[in-house]
């Protein structure tokens, strides 16, 4: 790894930050997802619960139990995460394919109702975008990238106004970064600017 960059050049002579180099899966989350725009519901509202999944852990245990969370989330579908039941929630903590969390499951229950009731006002995608900064930041090394901005702390504030859970102004920037509303991609990286958002 690159001291003065936080870049790893991989066996594809392909550079990347050093978190996307450290595993198979992270690396191809790196280069095929992240920091590329998502617009849908359904995606937006998967990514927001993912990252209310994976307070506490690693990114890599939550890319790994990924496919169980889409299947035992019905692909995230809120309509019909929202209908989820007591008994639905006793399910799903006895499943051990996905993180057995009841809070964050009553979380992830909650978050798909207040989506529903963000329908009636522009909904979900239009509530997150609302909140893309001016500028996005240009950092050199990993050093340089926040964990969250005055924008992250804004939309934490207006999803909780919503109703939603598990939502805080750190979590709120790392999904701004996951769905392309900042690109903090380190320069020389070979995914800077991929979004085709900023540059």
């Amino acid at each position: 790894m690159s001291a003065t960059t936080g870049l790893v050049i991989g066996e594809d002579g392909l550079a990347r930050p050093a978190w996307a180099a450290a595993d198979p899966l992270l690396q191809h989350y790196y280069d095929s997802e992240w920091g590329m725009p998502v617009r849908d519901e359904a995606g937006l509202f998967e990514r927001i619960s993912l990252e209310a999944f994976q307070a506490g852990l690693s990114w890599a245990t939550v890319l790994r139990k990924r496919e169980a969370f889409r299947e035992v989330f019905a692909d995230f579908d809120p309509d019909t995460v929202a209908r989820y039941t007591q008994a639905d929630v006793s399910r799903l903590l006895d499943d051990a394919r996905i993180i057995r969390n009841a809070a964050k499951i009553q979380a992830t229950i909650t978050n798909a109702q207040a989506t529903i009731d963000l329908r009636a006002d522009g909904g979900l995608p239009d509530l997150i975008w609302s909140f893309q900064p001016a500028e996005t930041p240009r950092p050199c090394t990993f050093a340089d990238i926040p964990t969250s901005s005055p924008e992250s702390a804004a939309l934490a504030t207006a999803l909780k106004a919503r109703g939603f859970r598990f939502v805080g102004p750190t979590s709120a920037y790392a999904l701004m970064e996951a769905i392309g509303m900042v690109d903090t991609h380190l320069i020389g990286s070979h995914r800077r600017g991929a979004s085709g958002i900023w540059e």
